[in-house]
């Protein structure tokens, strides 16, 4: 037999201490022969199968009551699903001067929301809005679209 483990932590704060062992139900138990379980019916190891064993069959009326639906396939399959298909950053123009010392932008659409300071700047991305390219282009500065 493994011994318990309690867990240790060095004066960080009190853990409550467990029930004193005398009076546990297994103490009290002591002498009685068949320990609370009872003579006919027995206390077996596993008597309706592991875990959720028996859900079609001798459980039935358990996951039907209160688990519907636990059973059985819904909708198409789609295989291959590539769940990343709509990733797509937006960033909006009054923010676009925050990426200019940065190394790592990753933004792939550039968004019309805002002002931008009267100064000629190059934008690489994905995609533009309209208002975004107007904005960009009334100060004098381009926008390049990327693969």
């Amino acid at each position: 037999r493994s011994k318990s483990r309690d867990l240790v932590l060095p004066f960080l704060f009190q853990l409550p201490s467990k029930m004193p062992t005398k009076k546990t139900k297994t103490r009290k138990l002591r002498g009685h022969v068949s320990h609370g379980h009872g003579r006919i019916g027995k206390h077996r190891k596993h008597p309706g199968g592991r875990g959720n064993a028996g859900g079609m069959h001798h459980h039935r009326i358990n996951f039907d009551k209160y688990h519907p639906g636990y059973f059985g396939k819904v909708g198409m399959r789609h295989y291959h699903l590539k769940r990343n298909t709509t990733h797509c950053p937006t960033i909006n123009v009054e923010k676009l001067w925050t990426l200019v010392s940065e190394q790592t932008r990753g933004y792939y659409k550039v968004l019309g929301k805002g002002k931008m300071p009267k100064q000629p700047v190059i934008v690489k991305a994905k995609f533009f809005s309209r208002l975004a390219e107007e904005k960009i282009k009334a100060v004098g500065g381009a926008c390049v679209l990327t693969a």
